[in-house]
């Protein structure tokens, strides 16, 4: 980001940046808080790292999810993350999210995770931050799906 003295400077944790297969450098915290601030998502973890292109793992904010499901008249099936008109949804927040940031830094795939990150399985700090390399671990799977 610029300062207001033209200055670049780079926010979010140093060992946090992603470079890309094409060697761009980019900063996944200010992608991820803008997916969080989309209505649905309650976390997200963009992956890209060594890879073509940008794509993120993100889990639904279950409040939001239920509202969501009753207005939409979406029954509570177990496999409610998968949904297709949830994932339009956030689809439409992918996009609204992708428009402020340069080419570069757009997310091209995302995948719905069936449950929230948690302490217990190691993807949250105490603090719950994200740790970022356990999250690649736990959902290898679905992230190499994304990249098929």
């Amino acid at each position: 980001m610029l300062d207001e003295e033209g200055y670049l400077r780079i926010t979010g944790r140093k060992k946090e940046i992603i470079i890309t297969a094409g060697g761009k450098n980019i900063a996944p915290a200010n992608i991820e808080s803008a997916l969080r601030d989309q209505e649905l998502i309650s976390q997200a973890v963009v992956i890209g790292d060594r890879r073509k292109f940008l794509s993120a793992v993100v889990t639904l904010e279950p409040e939001a999810l239920e509202r969501f499901v009753s207005a939409n008249g979406l029954s509570g099936e177990s496999e409610i993350h998968a949904h297709e008109k949830i994932r339009a949804a956030i689809q439409a927040g992918v996009e609204i999210v992708n428009g402020k940031f340069a080419q570069v830094e757009h997310v091209r795939k995302f995948a719905v995770l069936p449950r929230d990150l948690d302490q217990e399985n190691g993807e949250l700090t105490p603090t719950l931050k994200v740790k970022r390399r356990i999250v690649e671990t736990n959902w290898a799977d679905v992230i190499e799906a994304m990249y098929a």
